[in-house]
């Protein structure tokens, strides 16, 4: 894999099987992502789109590809512990129903990822939370919190510890027009502050410009 790309995808597919039946899904999909670029992905549901950011971020193996290289590791064959260990240090998930734990705050919700990878919270929560709005609010639980201000909790639990590479899906889908542009303005902002690598899906145009490149999808397949 070569050393500027973060994402070096080849041969790509993917079935799923329901009730005895195969359903295919990818149908040998390739995508090169360079380290630091903002890449949006878009297309009609069903198309393969969330199958393959789940895969791309190590939740779910592929039925078969020729490479899988994510975070500089061909991860092709590798163990789950292996694959859990570079979802905790190298990658970012924002997803669209949030998926914050009701029963804690939001500063707690923030600080899991790195208290799974048992790393120092080293006053990263804080000046975080105030980046993304919620100075103030680190003590609220998510359901004390709007839709846009849980989405922007979300938004600081991928980034702290600053994962090389953030998957996005559909990270506005849930907010009115007001808070989706406040989200991508944020997402935008780390991205060039940062040099984080951003793969994000969404369905609305206007959000995608602000990428250095989209691609479209249809049917399992890119049709840039």
């Amino acid at each position: 894999m070569s050393d500027d790309l973060m994402i070096d995808v080849a041969g790509l597919y993917h079935t799923y099987r329901h009730a005895g039946v195969d359903e295919p899904v990818l149908h040998g999909v390739a995508l090169r992502v360079r380290r630091g670029e903002f890449v949006t992905i878009m297309g009609p549901s069903g198309c393969g789109k969330t199958t393959l950011l789940n895969i791309l971020g190590l939740m779910l193996p592929p039925t078969r590809a020729e490479r899988l290289c994510v975070a500089g590791r061909q991860t092709l064959g590798l163990a789950e512990r292996e694959r859990a260990r570079i979802r905790r240090t190298a990658i970012g998930f924002v997803f669209q129903r949030f998926n914050l734990l009701p029963t804690i705050s939001a500063r707690r919700n923030v600080a899991l990822p790195l208290k799974i990878r048992g790393e120092p919270l080293d006053g990263q929560i804080e000046p975080l939370l105030e980046r993304v709005g919620l100075a103030g609010l680190a003590h609220k639980k998510p359901g004390q919190l709007s839709v846009g201000q849980q989405q922007r909790v979300a938004i600081a639990r991928a980034l702290v510890g600053r994962p090389a590479l953030l998957l996005a899906d559909e990270p506005t889908g849930n907010l009115d027009s007001a808070n989706a542009q406040a989200i991508l303005s944020l997402l935008s902002a780390f991205h060039r502050e940062w040099g984080q690598t951003i793969l994000m899906i969404t369905h609305n145009e206007r959000l995608a410009a602000v990428a250095d490149r989209v691609i479209h999808m249809r049917d399992g397949r890119f049709c840039e």
